[in-house]
């Protein structure tokens, strides 16, 4: 999405940033689960698709499972296709992704947030991302998380969004959107938002441009 070019006011084109997690801070590795998917015999992507399957990944994203409890879930939607044994070790290897912070999109963030922007991170995610956020040193990266498992709704659900520009303080057409998913940057905009589909470091670089 185009963005404005920066007001002749001077004044920064949005006051709040409010991004996603997955995917645009944090990147996971899909090596482990490819691998076991060869090694099974599954075409590559099989555990994904059946892990992100609504009905198997919506109780994770609004707080009624763990992320044990997806991943034997999991499990046995994959019993069938291959051993129980082999379906548990899939559904663990894949909650157990190791994940890592893309360090140019944290520090675009942090120096957005320099500049007086609130940061707000908005995110489909377990109960355990804020544990993750500690182990990816990211704690005191935002000035405040929305995490669908906390409150209990989840992207692109409008209620999520608001409850985002709420805790940022500033109208939503003073927030700035970022997320990898065109259906959350979508509902976004329909609220007023300035969005941003992410696919890249660069995306966000030009959409911070005007600060």
């Amino acid at each position: 999405m185009t963005l404005s070019p920066h007001p002749p006011s001077g004044r920064p084109p949005f006051d709040a940033v409010l991004c996603d997690i997955d995917n645009v801070i944090r990147i996971y590795d899909p090596t482990p689960v490819t691998a076991l998917e060869r090694a099974a015999g599954l075409t590559e992507g099989t555990v994904m698709k059946v892990a992100f399957a609504p009905e198997t990944v919506l109780p994770l994203l609004v707080g009624r499972i763990t992320p044990g409890e997806w991943a034997e879930s999991v499990a046995r939607s994959l019993t069938g296709a291959v051993s129980q044994a082999t379906a548990r070790e899939l559904g663990t290897a894949l909650a157990r992704s190791p994940f890592r912070a893309d360090e140019t999109v944290v520090a675009l963030l942090r120096g957005a947030r320099a500049r007086g922007i609130r940061l707000v991170l908005v995110s489909n995610a377990s109960v355990q991302l804020e544990e993750d956020l500690e182990v990816l040193e990211l704690a005191d990266l935002a000035d405040d998380v929305v995490s669908s498992a906390r409150v209990g709704i989840a992207k692109p659900d409008p209620r999520i969004f608001e409850i985002a520009v709420e805790r940022a303080g500033v109208p939503a057409e003073r927030c700035l959107f970022v997320d990898d998913t065109p259906e959350n940057v979508e509902a976004a905009a329909a609220l007023g938002m300035r969005a941003v589909h992410y696919r890249e470091p660069e995306d966000l670089r030009r959409a911070l441009s005007g600060l």
